[in-house]
């Protein structure tokens, strides 16, 4: 009998289905038969209070799948998983389980063929959809249910280096997102085969009446027949898995799941999926099934992880990618991975190629990834990227992955909250995104931003005498040049300083032609003048090397077979003066990774750069010998020692300010920029007919105005007009009009400290205050303004 509800259960498609089979069958389903999970019927705001999202939900159940393989793979080899012996971590636990068989995986087919051990398949109705997780992993005998699956916060994996899961909430989290009543199926059969087949119910507590008047909250609780977990013998079992029956392992199915924009499984879901898993060890499979969309073609997908689509993908996305190794007595060690993707794709006009890098790579509006063994457990939006980092352009372009795996345990258990999906707000939080904006505004990032913001550098011909009269005209006493001012930064200019000559500019030497190897032949630091060259590196400053090799720039970033880069102290030599003797003595030792802290960058067309920040052990006359080793072929290194000695503290110098005479005749006001159509293609933003307008700004700061002379408001306001003079006068007007009002909405706007936001598929999203001006003129506003009010400022214009 227990067989039959279990297939009765798992046939269901929607929570109405499982509702009227428990009505059905009220001698199963008593309520005595139900107990609640964890033990208490205080466990609603436990599982409640997990992730805020189905996906982060989901990837909770597989990472727990992941483990239950991993474990599996360990118990096989007759290891004790909580042993010295055993892994140290999931990487190790790959190399040692898989060995070179891990390697395949980057190979379509072998990827394929492992991915099914975890599979996430789709059943029911399109609208609402039942989600089924299997793993081929560890499994649970039926007296192990309680301590496992239904459990909260034992803590059974926390002495376990090799797994992700510490907190022991079962994957909890998920049931919130099942349906309204929380039905979710769960059965499982040991690696072994030595037991039986169990399985449970899990639901919301309906609340009785009386209940409703005794009872606050309600609780999550699990079906038992007789006091036990349900079970029964099988050998096979057909559960309409992809490619096999169901022997050993978990299955669970999660009924009527709340997946908001989530159509397909082999594709959308896969996207997401992928977004949350930036480089899981395993992979696994999405399966749909015709039944659901007999239209389409495509009814599975291998999920492996957001890095790997972007470097299998990465030339029809990606313009340019690198990463960083930071090393730091504050956090520890962390990797940053930087990717800009392309303004415009082959084939594809600027707005198709932003739509298309948001639906496949920002479906959940991550642009800054926190991750750990490959999971996301928090993230940034491109709130960062334009008030942190202040590279606009960037905006919908940059994906930044922060590798914290090997973040100290005391900085990194304050950062992230245990529901991993999101980070604390706290100290370590504020500092690491305070590191992380110093760091990456003086990183290659600099260059890719300026080299996009060149790439639309347009004449502007007669506009800017437009601005510069506006800027002449204007009452320097008045309350208008005061907003000016405060928003801009601006000043009037001295009529005693003299311009800036300009520096005869250095003729740029050329660039050697590089080609790049896959492992390196040859590393060596630049321009050395002999082995003991000592290098100073002042106290509170840093010191930047740079080292030569042949290897590719993804050398260190690679998903197969990638290099590193070690930097380690050999010997620090501290020389203490003898007041009465002037003799010396040995200085203190010390740990080296307490010495310096270290930034180390991707190659970049052969060149490395290390960078060395002397921490507070370290002072004035300290010596030290620093190795850097770069790894080629299989075990091999190629080293390079450098000796660096602490000074003072760097005076710093009065820097001549330099007066550009145009900017100061208009004020510093941002150009104006006129596009035609024929341009559109080369904005790195997008332009149509529909655009009137757009400012752009480095961070808050504006520095031009586009202004679309193809706008379909000012093409049609044109098409009434008989003559030139009126079509030269109207565009003047148009000119005038969209920048002096688009300087203005945006300057008070900034003033203000709006928080703008806006809904996008339900979800609310930050803005920028371009973008707010830029939508704000795309409606009726710029018509408006071609048909009333810009007399009086245009007679001030004529001069």
């Amino acid at each position: 009998m227990t067989k039959l509800i279990f297939e009765k259960l798992y046939e269901c498609k929607t929570e109405q289905d499982v509702e009227r089979y428990i009505k059905d069958n009220p001698q199963f389903f008593k309520n005595e038969n139900w107990k609640p999970i964890g033990g208490t019927e205080s466990n609603f705001s436990i599982i409640e209070n997990q992730q805020s999202n189905p996906i982060a939900a989901l990837v909770e159940k597989v990472t727990n799948s992941i483990d239950a393989i991993l474990m599996k793979k360990c118990l096989e080899l007759n290891l004790d998983p909580k042993d010295k012996v055993a892994p140290k971590s999931m990487d190790d636990a790959i190399d040692k389980f898989y060995g070179k068989e891990a390697k395949n995986w980057d190979l379509r087919t072998f990827r394929r063929s492992q991915s099914e051990e975890i599979q996430i398949l789709a059943d029911g109705p399109t609208k609402e959809s039942a989600v089924i997780i299997y793993d081929n992993g560890e499994g649970q005998n039926p007296e192990k249910f309680e301590d496992t699956f239904l459990s909260l916060m034992r803590g059974n994996k926390n002495e376990i280096q090799f797994v992700q899961g510490k907190y022991n909430m079962g994957g909890s989290g998920a049931i919130v997102f099942c349906g309204k009543l929380g039905f979710q199926l769960i059965g499982s059969r040991r690696f072994d085969k030595k037991g039986e087949f169990g399985f449970t119910l899990v639901r919301e507590h309906p609340l009785s009446k009386v209940e409703q008047s005794t009872k606050k909250n309600t609780w999550y609780e699990y079906l038992t027949i007789d006091g036990k977990i349900p079970s029964f013998q099988i050998d096979k079992f057909d559960l309409r898995l992809h490619g096999r029956q169901f022997e050993t392992g978990t299955i669970i199915k999660m009924f009527s799941y709340q997946m908001k924009g989530v159509s397909g499984f082999a594709q959308d879901l896969s996207q997401n999926l992928n977004e949350f898993l930036f480089k899981p060890v395993l992979p696994l499979l999405t399966v749909d099934n015709k039944e659901r969309y007999p239209n389409n073609e495509v009814l599975e997908s291998t999920v492996f992880g957001l890095q790997r689509r972007l470097e299998e993908d990465g030339d029809n996305y990606v313009e340019d990618w690198f990463s960083e190794n930071y090393s730091d007595s504050l956090f520890g060690k962390m990797k940053v991975t930087c990717y800009v993707f392309k303004a415009k794709r082959e084939n594809r006009s600027v707005k198709q190629t932003k739509d298309d890098i948001r639906r496949n790579f920002f479906k959940n509006g991550m642009s800054v990834l926190f991750s750990m063994n490959g999971q996301v457990h928090g993230h940034y939006t491109t709130e960062f990227i334009t008030k942190g980092l202040k590279f606009n352009l960037l905006k919908d372009y940059l994906l930044i992955n922060i590798d914290c795996t090997h973040l100290n345990y005391e900085f990194r258990k304050e950062l992230f909250m245990a529901s991993r999906d999101r980070l604390r707000q706290g100290d370590e939080s504020n500092k690491l995104r305070e590191y992380l904006r110093k760091k990456l505004t003086n990183s290659k990032l600099v260059e890719i931003n300026k080299a996009r913001k060149d790439s639309i550098g347009l004449e502007s011909e007669d506009t800017q005498e437009m601005v510069k009269s506006f800027a002449k005209n204007l009452p320097k006493d008045g309350d208008l040049f005061k907003l000016l001012q405060n928003t801009l930064k601006i000043e009037e200019k001295d009529k005693s300083q003299k311009p800036a000559s300009k520096a005869p500019q250095r003729q740029k030497a050329l660039e050697k032609e590089f080609k790049p190897e896959r492992y390196p032949s040859f590393f060596r630091l630049y321009n050395r003048k002999d082995e003991s060259q000592v290098f100073s590196v002042p106290i509170g400053g840093e010191k930047t090397l740079k080292f030569e090799t042949d290897v590719e720039d993804h050398y260190f970033d690679r998903v197969e077979d990638p290099g590193e880069l070690q930097v380690s102290v050999l010997n620090v030599k501290r020389k203490e003066q003898n007041e009465t003797s002037g003799g010396d003595k040995p200085g203190s030792s010390f740990y080296p990774g307490d010495l310096i802290n270290v930034v180390t960058s991707s190659p970049d067309r052969g060149t490395i750069k290390i960078t060395i920040n002397p921490n507070t052990e370290l002072r004035q006359g300290d010596e030290i010998e620093v190795k850097a080793s770069l790894k080629g072929p299989g075990e091999t290194f190629q080293d390079e020692v450098v000796f660096l000695k602490i000074v003072d503290p760097e005076t710093p110098s009065k820097q001549k300010v330099k007066v550009q005479e145009d900017d100061m005749d208009s004020l510093g006001l941002p150009e104006l920029v006129k596009v035609s159509e024929n341009e559109w293609d080369n904005m790195p933003f997008e332009m149509d007919h529909k655009t009137v307008m757009f400012p752009l700004a480095e961070g808050d700061k504006l520095e031009k105005i586009f202004i679309n002379l193809d706008s379909s408001v000012f093409l049609n306001h044109r098409k009434k007009l008989t003559n030139e003079e009126q079509i030269s006068v109207a565009q003047r007007k148009y000119l005038a009009s969209v920048y002096f009002h688009a300087l203005f909405l945006y300057m008070t706007t900034k003033n203000k400290g709006y928080n703008l936001q806006r809904s996008n598929d339900g979800e609310m999203e930050d803005m920028t205050i371009a973008d707010y001006v830029s939508g704000v003129f795309d409606s009726f506003y710029s018509d408006f303004l071609l048909n009333f009010g810009m007399e009086s400022l245009l007679a001030a214009l004529e001069d």
